[in-house]
């Protein structure tokens, strides 16, 4: 990021104490960075740290000197990125109301004027980050080009994404081309369940993690992204918009409903659909004992991919295939024929019968084969990596 310039905004939350790192971890990776805190981010640091920490005078106020036109206005020496960190309930509400009332929401205003790249990390407790007004405006923001870095949602707190994520994601911002611009992605993601009785369920141990990584991407890269999304752990970035489904049935009516309401450009399904259903589903607990036993007769499920093209012929198709203990010349002849089973344009196949690949872990490793039947290989990396690496060979089909 050499010769790059961060405007890092800090607001009142007490994750304020991590700005230092924050700000020396930008640093580290050729940055300049400029800090502006609001009155109550004062109360918990004060100036002179974040003085000592980027070499720079610390906007506290704005006067005569029109700071915030000098920081994120159309001028020489404005800041390439607007970075809230950490951003809280009430300013994040500001921003989205266009309210200006503290050097923070000042500045984010007039970034928003001159096309600086805005990024937000919230911070605050979970329950106001669940409040329904404060999601509007995250979905707002997020629906304005806002690029949004985490929470972590633990221990009733929706706490300020890891340093290293967050100086990752200002990276990418800025030297990821936004080659998905206009373009409108629709995303599976996660497992299904599928009912035995009202308590039992079918399903798989997806997590979500590869899908959510691939709506990361399409987001820092321009794109609209909707997520038709399953029952999984991973939690999803909040600028794309969120369909809950949590059968197979409820997830192929979602998609079909999305495909016939607007135009996707891309259909990506990465979602672990489960491939069976008991036909027949009990209303009740089905009651155990040691003497007695459950048949269950299964049947299959919608296959959402084969539904795609009939539904959206013109939309670039990227199925994904789990397969298990495969030799990678296998695993690719099988990606391939379903690729053309399902008329796809591109599908990625891996072997979760291999360490550290598919469902439930942090890392990957593909096989990315075209109707051309030519191959990429992406070797183990982490699923960020991969959704990367998968969307390069996507923009370059596309164009």
């Amino acid at each position: 990021m050499k010769d790059r310039k961060v405007a890092l905004c800090i607001t009142g939350s007490v994750a304020a104490v991590k700005c230092p790192e924050i700000a020396r971890e930008l640093m580290r990776n050729g940055a300049e960075v400029s800090t502006v805190m609001s009155v109550m981010a004062q109360k918990i640091i004060h100036p002179y740290l974040m003085e000592w920490a980027t070499g720079n005078p610390v906007v506290t106020e704005l006067t005569g000197k029109i700071e915030h036109v000098m920081l994120a206005g159309e001028g020489v020496g404005k800041a390439d990125l607007v970075l809230v960190a950490p951003a809280t309930a009430n300013t994040i509400s500001k921003i989205a109301c266009g309210i200006d009332d503290t050097p923070v929401t000042t500045v984010v205003s007039t970034a928003f004027g001159s096309g600086i790249p805005i990024m937000v990390v919230p911070a605050m407790h979970e329950s106001m980050y669940r409040h329904p007004v404060v999601t509007e405006n995250v979905r707002k923001l997020g629906s304005l080009g806002v690029e949004f870095v985490g929470p972590r949602v633990e221990e009733g707190k929706a706490k300020i994404a890891e340093v290293k994520e967050i100086v990752d994601a200002v990276i990418r911002s800025l030297t990821v081309k936004r080659d998905l611009a206009k373009r409108k992605v629709l995303v599976t993601a996660g497992p299904t369940l599928e009912y035995i009785d009202p308590v039992r369920v079918m399903t798989n141990k997806s997590s979500g993690k590869m899908g959510v990584a691939i709506v990361e991407e399409a987001l820092s890269r321009g794109a609209e992204v909707t997520l038709v999304y399953g029952p999984g752990t991973a939690i999803p970035p909040m600028g794309a918009k969120i369909v809950s489904a949590e059968t197979s049935q409820e997830m192929y009516e979602a998609v079909v409903s999305e495909l016939k309401s607007k135009k996707y450009d891309v259909v990506i399904a990465v979602a672990a659909v489960t491939d069976w259903a008991p036909e027949k589903k009990y209303e009740y607990k089905v009651p155990t004992s040691i003497e007695t036993e459950l048949t269950v007769k299964m049947r299959p499920t919608p296959k959402i991919i084969d539904s795609v093209k009939k539904v959206s012929p013109d939309t670039f198709l990227v199925a994904f295939r789990a397969e298990y203990n495969l030799s990678d010349e296998e695993l690719i002849q099988s990606a391939y024929k379903r690729l053309k089973k399902a008329k796809a344009d591109l599908i990625a196949a891996n072997d979760v019968g291999r360490k550290g690949v598919g469902f439930a872990c942090d890392t990957n490793e593909v096989f990315i084969v075209d109707a051309n039947k030519k191959v990429v290989h992406v070797p183990l990396a982490t699923k960020r990596e991969v959704a990367k690496r998968l969307f390069d060979v996507i923009v370059n089909k596309l164009k």
